[in-house]
């Protein structure tokens, strides 16, 4: 896969915006004493509404191989390394992908001429379900399994209903961004489809 100097560069600075506000707004872990408060869903799906699909999805790609590799740019400990993949949070990481992937995708199907506040909502939305579509799993599997902690479906589910919450709220705060960018940036347009 090819990518222009252009995409590489948007891909870049989406990247670098994502790491910066890993590093920077950090929350304390709610959720099993493990979960934090963070604005990387908000990041992932900015990335996939003002990049479109692909390079969105790339930007996000590009980040947790970051981590893997050691640059310490996630949220919480050990802040980077292969070991992170290990933590039940990591497939919510993981789903940041999906959720640049699908806002992104939703969006340019629209057409970003007539992009209205509800579809573009929407489309946040819809990347906000992403990430736990694949979060959930993940966190259920390694808490059971791999930790020994016993939760049930329920136990999570009222868990998460604060950071749900938050997440729509971030949906929607992500969508007046991405409404504002597309128009005042017509030059990142150009970014879907490419």
């Amino acid at each position: 896969m090819r990518f222009k100097v252009r995409e590489m560069t948007l891909v870049s600075l989406m990247t670098a915006a994502m790491a910066v506000a890993a590093v920077i707004f950090k929350f304390w872990p709610v959720a099993f004493g493990t979960v934090p408060f963070s604005v990387l869903p908000f990041m992932a799906v900015l990335a996939g509404g003002m990049l479109g699909p692909r390079l969105g999805a790339w930007s996000v790609v590009v980040y947790i191989m970051m981590g893997l590799i050691g640059i310490p740019v996630f949220a919480t400990e050990p802040y980077g390394g292969i070991v992170y993949v290990l933590k039940p949070t990591f497939g919510f990481t993981l789903g940041y992908v999906a959720a640049a992937y699908v806002s992104g995708h939703i969006i340019s199907r629209k057409g970003k001429g007539d992009l209205g506040l509800f579809t573009c909502s929407l489309a946040m939305f819809a990347g906000m379900a992403a990430i736990y579509a694949v979060g959930m799993p993940y966190f259920y599997f390694m808490m059971n399994f791999y930790l020994g902690s016993a939760v049930t479906l329920a136990q999570m589910i009222i868990a998460f209903v604060p950071f749900i919450i938050f997440d729509l709220v971030k949906a929607v705060a992500a969508a007046m961004v991405t409404r504002l960018v597309l128009k005042a940036v017509p030059a990142l347009n150009n970014a879907y489809g490419a």
